[in-house]
């Protein structure tokens, strides 16, 4: 089962690695107090979830700009929940959510443990799909940029995965071989096709539950990696 001839591995870092969906509650927590809005948190959360995936979707796919995901995935929440929200105060909150986001630390659970077990063996790099502004400062507050020898984000590129563009920049940025390299990633399309296809191996973080064909390598808890490495 073990993996042989890796030097260098590659990590998506939300849902993957940092615990988007519990920093994200507790975003939406704050800013909801700050800017005295009254609205039921949970109620809130489970319209928008799907939402932003949903939305995420389309701006991979370059349907929607960054503006427009991060307008449109709120008003289409208030919208479902009946709430009249002014435009200004929709975009007030998408500017909080980004500034706030950040100062949540949570990771998801045998993260720091499974990077100080790979962390000897192989160079780490994250790939991720994130907005630049953002990401770099979810690790420092996190701390764990230090176990990464390079980061690269889609705004950097200007294409988001599964795009072969941004893998090749990837490649080009670590000097690493896709011969010798793999993808650890929680999104099926993005991440672990995205790398399949461009020509390298895949470990997909089932973090969604989602039911893989057999030939896909997946974990359920990132300790497990332990097994391939």
């Amino acid at each position: 089962m073990k993996i042989k001839h890796i030097t260098d591995i590659f990590f998506d870092l939300d849902h993957t690695l940092w615990d988007f969906d519990k920093n994200s509650e507790l975003t939406f927590d704050k800013i909801f107090k700050m800017n005295n809005l009254d609205i039921h948190l949970g109620d809130f959360l489970e319209v928008y979830v799907p939402k932003n995936l949903a939305y995420w979707k389309l701006y991979r796919e370059n349907k929607i700009d960054k503006e427009s995901l991060r307008f449109a995935r709120l008003n289409d929440v208030f919208t479902d929940l009946n709430m009249h929200v002014e435009p200004s105060m929709i975009n007030k909150l998408s500017e909080d959510y980004i500034e706030y986001l950040s100062s949540f630390d949570h990771l998801l659970e045998g993260t720091l443990e499974i990077l100080d077990y790979l962390k000897p063996k192989y160079r780490l790099h994250i790939i991720t799909n994130g907005f630049q502004e953002v990401q770099k400062r979810k690790m420092e507050s996190s701390n764990i940029l230090h176990y990464f020898d390079t980061v690269t984000d889609s705004e950097m590129v200007g294409v988001k995965k599964p795009n072969p563009k941004i893998f090749g920049y990837a490649f080009n940025l670590s000097k690493a071989n896709p011969n010798n390299s793999i993808m650890i990633g929680d999104n099926y399309e993005a991440d672990i096709l995205g790398a399949l296809d461009y020509g390298f191996d895949a470990i997909c973080y089932n973090y969604h539950n989602e039911t893989l064909d057999e030939s896909i390598k997946q974990v359920s808890n990132l300790l497990d990696l332990k097994a391939f490495f």
